[in-house]
C-alpha cells in the first residue's frame, strides 16, 4: 500500500508553525499533476497556489517562435503563484507540469492574506522567493556560459533533490525543451555521461548511477543554488507533528 499523502511532504508547508499551517489545512486540497498540465499561461489571472510535493513544475518562457527555455523548476521545496503575494495577480511565464506526480492546492486569496497578516508566512514567502530568483538569475548565466553536458548534468541533479528515487521518466526531447537547446545536443552529452558510467539512459528513463561523478560534470551553478537556498532557509524547522 502507498503511503498516505500529506501537507507536509512539501518543505515550505512543512516548516509552517502550527497557527499558520492550521489555518490554511481546511482550504489544502491533494490534486493531480499530469504529465504537460499547464498551470498558469502568461497573463492569465491566478486563481490558485501550488505547493508540490510529488510532481515537478516548469517555469518556462516561450518566444513567439515556440522556443521555450525552463527559467526555473519547483518541486516538493517550493510553491507556484508568487505573483500572488508580490503585488500583482499575472506572470509573464508557462507552469507546465515537467514530472508527473501531486500537489496541494490553496485558493489564492487565503495566500494573499496570509501573507500579509505578516509574521513567519510572509517571511518564509519571501525567503522562498528569492531562492526561486537566485536559481533564475543562475539558469540565465548557465545557459549562456556552460556547455550542454554541464548544464544536463546540473539539470539532473536538481531534479533528483526533487524525487524520492534516483531514476527520472524523462525524454531527451523534453530535457532539450527545459534547456533551450537541441535535442542532438542532449543526445551527446547523455552519450557522454553514460559512457563515462555516471548515467544509465534507456526508453526514455534516466538512472543516475554515481552521483558524486554527476556532480563533478556539473558547473558550479548547481552548488550555488542548493547552498543560497539552505542559507535562506536555514531559520525555518520542520514542524512536529
Amino acid at each position: 500500500m502507498p503511503a498516505p499523502h500529506s501537507p507536509g511532504q512539501n518543505r515550505l508547508l512543512a516548516v509552517l508553525p502550527a497557527a499558520e499551517f492550521e489555518r490554511l489545512a481546511p482550504h489544502l486540497e491533494l490534486v493531480p499533476m499530469r504529465l504537460g498540465d499547464c498551470l498558469y499561461e502568461p497573463g492569465g489571472q491566478l486563481q490558485h497556489v501550488y505547493f508540490p510535493t510529488t510532481a515537478i513544475v516548469s517555469l518556462l518562457y516561450i518566444l513567439e517562435s515556440g522556443v521555450s527555455a525552463e527559467l526555473a523548476g519547483v518541486g516538493n521545496e517550493g510553491m507556484l503563484g508568487i505573483s500572488l503575494f508580490m503585488g500583482g495577480d499575472t506572470t509573464s511565464s508557462t507552469a507546465v507540469v515537467q514530472t508527473a506526480g501531486q500537489a496541494y492546492r490553496l485558493p489564492g486569496r487565503l495566500l494573499k492574506e496570509a501573507f500579509n497578516r505578516g509574521g513567519p508566512m510572509q517571511g518564509l514567502l519571501l525567503r522562498y522567493t528569492q531562492v526561486l530568483l537566485t536559481q533564475i538569475a543562475q539558469n540565465a548565466a548557465c545557459n549562456r556560459f556552460h556547455s550542454i553536458e554541464q548544464q544536463l548534468s546540473r539539470w539532473l541533479l536538481a531534479t533528483l533533490d526533487r524525487l524520492p528515487a534516483n531514476e527520472l521518466v524523462m525524454t531527451q526531447e523534453l530535457v532539450a525543451s527545459a534547456l533551450g537547446v537541441r535535442r542532438e545536443g542532449i543526445t551527446e552529452a547523455a552519450g557522454n555521461l553514460q559512457r563515462a558510467g555516471v548515467i544509465s539512459y534507456r526508453r526514455g528513463h534516466i538512472s543516475v548511477i554515481e552521483r558524486p561523478g554527476l556532480e563533478s560534470r556539473a558547473c558550479e551553478c548547481y552548488a550555488v543554488v542548493r547552498k543560497e537556498s539552505g542559507r535562506l532557509l536555514s531559520d525555518f524547522r520542520i514542524r512536529e507533528t
